[in-house]
């Protein structure tokens, strides 16, 4: 929209306000924003920098993140790092720093959960910082050093030739270390109705999908964690009607967020758990169940945010043997090495406090373990 303003001659553009024109949204899969078509081609899902989205309104079809230029036929690296969250972004960076050649590969969206966070106020030195600006800053700087392939996923890594085999969309890049970004995802209810609901009235992200339910839609919030009330108080400043759903009889969330919940007179369905979302198209209804009684009711609701916490992105270390706590989170020590010789995990994926200081600080302890090992491998027998 932003293009069309600037450019009213050569660009035109159309909001559609998809909970008002469900035909449309049902059209193009748009139940979940920013998407933005060229016609009927999608061009760009999720926030962008603006120097892609407008390479990609040029181009017609995505653009990914490649850069710098010069290096995208490059197959041979010493890190392949896996994940553009932050822990990712600053690995590369530190990598390159230290003289070592890196690419980023990210399946999804850059930045991780930081993308979707609308205002980060916790991060050293820049007081209240919306979070997708943040994204830009961490990603416009690793690019500077190194590449970032953005839509390209990792389905499988090999131990070949004393080093690494990265088998990607785009061919096979090898390396000498590998570097585990991947961060954790929102966790699933499992409740009937909820995949097929999902993007229809099912949610896992308040920031994105809230606006949509505004101005007095029934909304249902299931958690008890600080996502859970957070998500709570942005709906209801919204103008939603929001109910919270926990299972248990308190809440797990700072104080500080539940006193706002209790002030704003935010109903709570305490004990009570999702049975199943109902809905021909969108959500329409919900079929909850008291813990205690098993007593079941149904209750009309247009969306279900989910917000019971996360679980890790873990398949490429399962497929690669290495060691993982009970949740599924892979074990480092402190110095980010995993059980395998030059393979580290940095950021959310490796369980423990997840906040972005701590997934930079991980990301750069990583890089620097990886450059020593490297040059010294601690697990070769010193010959005298």
């Amino acid at each position: 929209m932003s293009t069309a303003i600037e450019k009213k001659g050569l660009v035109s553009a159309e909001v559609i306000e998809i909970y008002e024109n469900r035909d449309l949204a049902e059209k193009y899969a748009a139940m979940t924003v920013p998407k933005t078509f060229i016609g009927e081609t999608l061009v760009s899902s999720g926030l962008q920098p603006e120097d892609y989205f407008v390479e990609s309104l040029i181009a017609g079809e995505p653009v990914e993140y490649v850069r710098p230029s010069g290096r995208e036929d490059l197959r041979e690296y010493d890190i392949v790092v896996i994940g553009a969250g932050p822990a990712g972004l600053t690995a590369a960076l530190y990598a390159e720093r230290s003289g070592l050649k890196s690419v980023i590969f990210e399946k999804a969206s850059i930045g991780g959960q930081i993308a979707i966070t609308p205002i980060v106020e916790n991060y050293p030195g820049l007081g209240s910082i919306a979070g997708k600006t943040l994204v830009e800053l961490m990603a416009n700087q690793t690019m500077e050093y190194s590449s970032i392939l953005q839509g390209v996923d990792v389905s499988e890594i090999k131990k070949e030739n004393g080093g690494f085999e990265a088998a990607t969309g785009r061919g096979v890049y090898r390396a000498r270390a590998i570097i585990i970004a991947t961060g954790a995802g929102s966790k699933k209810l499992n409740a009937a109705g909820e995949d097929k609901l999902a993007g229809r009235g099912v949610s896992y992200c308040a920031t994105c999908d809230g606006y949509l339910f505004k101005d007095g839609k029934n909304v249902l919030v299931i958690g008890g964690g600080n996502s859970a009330l957070t998500d709570a108080l942005y709906l209801d400043s919204l103008g939603a009607h929001v109910t919270i759903v926990h299972r248990r009889e308190t809440f797990r969330a700072e104080e500080r967020l539940q006193q706002s919940v209790f002030q704003r007179n935010i109903p709570v369905m305490w004990n009570t758990i999702v049975k199943e979302v109902i809905g021909e198209r969108v959500v329409e209804k919900v079929k909850i169940e008291d813990v205690k009684t098993r007593k079941t009711n149904i209750i009309k609701a247009d969306a279900v945010f989910i917000a019971i916490g996360y679980e890790p992105n873990s398949a490429l270390a399962e497929k690669l043997g290495l060691t993982m706590d009970e949740e599924g989170y892979i074990k480092v020590d402190g110095r980010m090495r995993t059980s395998m010789p030059l393979v580290y995990a940095a950021g959310d994926i490796t369980g423990g406090v997840k906040q972005i200081v701590t997934a930079v600080s991980q990301g750069a302890v990583a890089a620097l373990t990886a450059f020593e090992d490297i040059a010294n491998p601690y697990w070769k027998k010193q010959v005298s």
